[in-house]
């Protein structure tokens, strides 16, 4: 397989109409997505020679979305910046090319902007998952 372009690993926020559309963060230039699971340690007095046991399925699972880049106040930043105030979820398409496409409710646990004189705007988000999240394989 070849190499991929780190510029098409995608983060897009849902409108919230119906039916729903999603708009690509707008300036996003670097992206971080971790899927995370919780072991629930099983290890008891049988369990064999004293090794760990884990219980499968039985951890939580949760998706953690990073993004950082330019601040561009395009709509979609307007849109993000809606939900974060009302405290609102909203629904996020997480597209990594050749590989596919997470999707699911996600809260903004953190978001930032920032600056230097003489340099740009930046914008800084951290999404942590609120419920299922379903993946599809790219076609």
């Amino acid at each position: 397989m070849a190499g991929q372009r780190g510029r098409d690993v995608l983060i897009k926020i849902a409108d919230g109409g119906q039916p729903e559309s999603f708009a690509t963060l707008a300036g996003i230039r670097s992206s971080e997505m971790d899927l995370n699971q919780q072991a629930v340690d099983a290890t008891s007095m049988e369990s064999p020679d004293g090794w760990r046991e884990l219980l499968a399925g039985a951890g939580v699972k949760s998706m953690r979305v990073r993004g950082r880049g330019l601040f561009k106040d395009s709509a979609s930043d307007a849109r993000m910046r809606a939900v974060f105030l009302a405290g609102e979820l909203a629904r996020y398409q997480l597209v990594i090319p050749d590989f596919g496409q997470f999707e699911g409710l996600f809260q903004i646990a953190q978001l930032g902007w920032g600056g230097v004189h003489d340099g740009e705007a930046t914008l800084s988000v951290e999404l942590q998952s609120a419920g299922a999240v379903t993946f599809e394989v790219a076609a």
